[in-house]
């Protein structure tokens, strides 16, 4: 399998979950996308096509207190970093977008930092 048969099977699973899970005023879509360098997540309303709160690891408070952007601990930073912002918005309760990809690694981690930090999903 090469390298455009994963990119076209990462978005078939992508379009697949998506239409399924939707982000409502109650209960936003939490989505998560992680790429090799940097890992991001978004609080979004679907309904209205609003993005709610956002974080990501290239956040200047993450980027100085972890070793490297990428990795778990950046997901960490960031799940919490999103479900503080989250509540600030008033969203204690999201459904789980994990983007196609497995719910292991930075994206599982990512979600139990969120889940510490006040999120339910």
């Amino acid at each position: 399998m090469n390298a455009a048969d994963k990119v076209r099977q990462l978005e078939r699973r992508r379009k697949r979950v998506r239409q399924v899970i939707l982000g409502t005023s109650e209960r936003p879509r939490l989505n998560v996308f992680r790429s090799t360098a940097h890992i991001y997540a978004q609080v979004i309303d679907d309904i209205r096509g609003t993005t709610l709160a956002a974080a990501s690891s290239l956040d200047k408070s993450i980027r100085t207190s972890v070793k490297s952007t990428g990795g778990i601990e950046a997901a960490k930073a960031v799940g919490k970093l999103i479900a503080d912002r989250a509540k600030s918005v008033k969203v204690t309760a999201v459904v789980f977008d994990r983007g196609g990809r497995m719910y292991h690694g930075r994206i599982k981690a990512l979600a139990d930092a969120s889940r510490e930090g006040g999120l339910r999903f």
